[in-house]
């Protein structure tokens, strides 16, 4: 799996150009990076409905 990561980075260097496959790569670490937050903030928010939910029940 590793071999052929290398090959792809390889093959968009050889394509593109570097600074713009660093881009690029940076560009889909970003994204990941943003979706895992926004995913945290969802479930932070949905844990926070339920406990005031249940609280108001008590």
């Amino acid at each position: 799996m590793p071999i052929l990561f290398l090959v792809l980075i390889a093959l968009l260097v050889a394509q593109i150009g570097f600074w713009d496959s660093l881009a690029a790569m940076l560009g889909a670490v970003g994204v990941v990076i943003l979706l895992v937050l926004i995913l945290a903030a969802l479930v932070g928010a949905g844990a926070y409905y339920v406990v005031r939910r249940a609280g108001s029940r008590l």
